[in-house]
């Protein structure tokens, strides 16, 4: 069974506890700025174990010392509670590397 999407209206809820995330094109979405290239991958690292562990996976990229991802369930055609159960978590690692 495919996880509930999530309305515009509980999406904006949810964007105003997840500093940094936004809306875009039905995904949620943010880029991260680091030092330089070996802390943007060492943290794409984190979160390639933090997606395998939750079976929850983003679409992202990694430019030098940006990293950008979006987040959609795709099994539910947008945005669910794994996409904010997700961003939190992410929004926590990358707090511990500031």
């Amino acid at each position: 069974m495919a996880p509930k999407l999530l309305s515009a209206g509980e999406i904006n809820a949810q964007l105003d506890g997840l500093p940094g995330w936004h809306l875009e094109d039905n995904k949620l979405a943010r880029e991260f700025k680091f030092s330089d290239f070996l802390e943007a991958f060492s943290f794409m690292t984190e979160l390639a174990l933090l997606s395998e562990r939750l079976n929850h996976h983003p679409e992202w990229s990694n430019v030098y010392n940006t990293v950008k991802i979006h987040l959609m369930t795709h099994d539910a055609g947008g945005v669910s509670e794994k996409d904010i159960d997700w961003a939190i978590q992410c929004n926590q690692r990358y707090n511990q590397h500031l």
